[in-house]
């Protein structure tokens, strides 16, 4: 999932997430999440629609399931730990 999606989720900015993920790099290995190159970011812009203004200064971070869990501990608030929580039962359910 991108840094904008889980931003939009949590109802933070997508600049305050990062932000947070900064500070706390350390709680994210690189199996948890990693920045997408140009290509991956165009690729995955060409399959969404998006408007032909504004757009992102900066490479999107994408996170792994492990990456989404971790998150809860860092962003710390109740709409933190509901989020989580469904997303945890999304990725368990599409395991089933």
């Amino acid at each position: 999932m991108t840094d904008e999606d889980l931003a939009e989720m949590y109802s933070v900015e997508t600049k305050r997430l990062n932000e947070q993920l900064k500070r706390n790099i350390e709680w994210f290995p690189r199996d948890f999440t990693l920045a997408l190159s140009q290509k991956e970011f165009d690729n995955l812009k060409s399959q969404n629609a998006t408007s032909s203004w504004g757009g992102r200064r900066k490479l999107p971070n994408a996170f792994t399931e492990q990456g989404v869990a971790m998150l809860s501990s860092i962003l710390n608030s109740d709409t933190a730990i509901e989020v989580n929580i469904r997303i945890i039962r999304v990725f368990t359910k599409l395991r089933e």
